[in-house]
């Protein structure tokens, strides 16, 4: 194993700031100016970084008109269901009293 020397890095020529809500102009303009292929790597890491988020955003609309979409068959079907229960209920309040009126004139 060959020792290597510490490396040597040149002193930094920007403040250190939050990064939190720069631009990419403003990113890269922290960039040292020897260090363009750090700056085209930030570009990269937010381009890619956004498409991503797009991608993401349009699945959440994607699920978001599926969740309106099931929400709106599911309240269709209880409505449906609703109306046939109350339809079965009056068929059978009918047949039993058919079954009465049978029974009653039987029984005569």
């Amino acid at each position: 194993m060959i020792a290597s020397e510490p490396l040597d890095f040149p002193p930094r020529k920007y403040k250190q700031t939050q990064p939190e809500g720069l631009a990419v102009a403003e990113l890269t303009a922290l960039v040292p100016s020897e260090d363009l292929e750090l700056g085209d790597l930030v570009d990269q890491v937010f381009e890619k970084s956004t498409g991503e988020i797009s991608n993401v955003i349009d699945e959440f609309e994607r699920l978001r008109g599926k969740l309106k979409t099931d929400g709106e068959n599911i309240k269709r079907e209880i409505e449906e269901y609703g109306a046939l229960s109350q339809q079965v209920m009056e068929l059978t309040k009918t047949i039993s009293e058919s079954v009465e009126r049978v029974r009653a004139s039987v029984d005569r």
